[in-house]
């Protein structure tokens, strides 16, 4: 059985993956906006893991109300980025920067 530890490590690394992922990816926004949405799954996997260590139903209420801003964040931003492409054609992050 996983222990509070192990599932911290989990949770952690996770994080940590995509802090790399956003900063070392500077080209494409599919690939940022996945690290993103994977931040914010993490995230929640550690909230819920401290909610069920800790015996405590309010911590995996706040994990559903977060996956829910999660889902309307990703909604919203699929929706931005398929009218970027409709405007500039591509969704390289340089190019449009230096398009103007």
């Amino acid at each position: 059985m996983l222990n509070l530890i192990n599932l911290l490590i989990i949770g952690f690394s996770v994080v940590t993956i995509s802090f790399l992922g956003i900063i070392l990816n500077r080209s494409n926004i599919i690939i940022t906006f996945l690290c993103i949405e994977m931040l914010f799954l993490s995230v929640n996997f550690i909230f819920a893991v401290y909610a069920v260590f800790l015996d405590d139903i309010l911590g995996q209420i706040y994990a559903l109300f977060f996956l829910t801003v999660a889902a309307a964040e990703s909604a919203i931003g699929i929706g931005l980025l398929v009218d970027f492409f409709r405007v500039r054609k591509d969704i390289l992050i340089y190019s449009s920067i230096l398009r103007g």
